[in-house]
């Protein structure tokens, strides 16, 4: 397994380990209800460094971006940074992503997701037909999302950026805890507002910067938060994770992403999703919540009343926030409408659940 420039950091702290994207990650600490509840409530910081970042630069750099991602990077201007996703030629998604505008026409960072970085470097580079420079710097980059209704404040008493009025999808660049060129984000995968930290990990920058956010963070009830939490916390959201809820089979019209994928441009499988858009799609991706007592899993069965089968379920938790099982998942079209009465298969047993809304609420 990979360590991060924290790893030492989660083990000192007695955080539980465990592998994932190839990385040694830690999954929880004081368990995962309590640290949920610390983002909603306070603070809480993620090491996220196991995600991959890519250079997009020079003349050709928004060609480049424009025809492989489904959302309208043209739009970004300086300190702009947008969600997006990469389309395969099927009509499937290579990954979801974030496009960083560092400078307009000129300099774009992608941050993608830690498990698809060779997937998406090697997919960006058969692309890059036009010689845009292109950079992975994935392995020197350290990541910290820093999230919560107190975030904002413990980070604005670590530099002169202006991270109080920092709009939402917008990033600072400057000195922050002593250190330079440090990339701060209004971003995040929980909903409970904050910042995502990019710095490069040299000269003992990760220990500096966390050891000043925890010092600092201290009077807020700041605690570290591990990849479990950061799962319920995206669920409860409705945030789509690569892998589940979205992957090489489904694409952005299913999955309700129509708002990132903007027909101004070309882009690869855009046909597919215009046809899509003007014709509807045969499967949707919905939220619900359980009715009768159960949990679902990825992968469980949805059915109709009858017992057919009518879609799968990609997502489910017991929601710390909420006191009740939420899910998404996959849906035949003519079952996706809110309130419409579904059944998950769990253990060969038919549990009762409803569409709803997303966010979950």
């Amino acid at each position: 397994m990979t360590p991060t420039p924290f790893t030492n950091k989660h083990i000192a702290l007695g955080a539980k380990m465990a592998e994932f994207a190839g990385f040694n990650m830690p999954i929880s600490y004081t368990g995962i209800n309590d640290e949920h509840m610390t983002v909603r409530k306070a603070v809480g910081v993620f090491d996220v460094s196991h995600m991959g970042e890519f250079i997009v630069k020079g003349p050709q750099a928004l060609d480049l971006i424009q025809r492989v991602t489904t959302n309208n990077a043209a739009a970004l201007t300086n300190g702009k940074a947008q969600y997006s996703c990469m389309p395969n030629n099927e009509g499937g998604i290579v990954d979801d992503l974030l496009v960083y505008c560092v400078e307009e026409n000129n300099v774009y960072m992608l941050v993608v997701n830690a498990g698809n970085i060779d997937k998406d470097w090697s997919w960006i580079t058969s692309h890059n037909c036009n010689g845009a420079e292109i950079h992975n710097i994935s392995a020197k980059t350290a990541l910290l999302a820093v999230q919560g209704p107190q975030a904002t404040k413990v980070i604005q008493a670590l530099t002169d950026m202006d991270i109080l009025n920092l709009k939402y999808y917008t990033f600072v660049k400057g000195t922050f805890a002593g250190v330079e060129n440090v990339l701060i984000s209004a971003t995040g995968y929980t909903g409970a507002g904050g910042v995502e930290i990019y710095f490069e990990d040299f000269n003992n920058n990760a220990e500096i910067i966390w050891d000043a956010i925890f010092k600092t963070g201290a009077t807020y009830g700041i605690k570290p938060i591990g990849l479990g939490a950061r799962d319920t916390l995206r669920l409860e959201m409705g945030f789509c994770l690569y892998g589940n809820d979205i992957n090489d089979t489904t694409s952005p019209m299913e999955a309700g992403l129509g708002w990132i994928t903007k027909f101004t441009k070309d882009f690869t499988s855009r046909s597919i999703f215009e046809n899509q858009k003007n014709n509807g799609v045969s499967k949707k991706l919905i939220g619900f919540e359980m009715i009768d007592k159960g949990i679902a899993r990825h992968d469980y069965e949805i059915t109709d009343e009858q017992g057919n089968i009518i879609g799968k379920v990609t997502s489910g938790t017991q929601s710390p926030s909420l006191g009740k099982a939420i899910g998404m998942g996959y849906v035949n079209t003519a079952h996706a409408s809110l309130q419409n009465e579904i059944f998950i298969k769990i253990r060969n047993n038919s549990i009762k659940a409803k569409v709803v809304k997303i966010p979950f609420e």
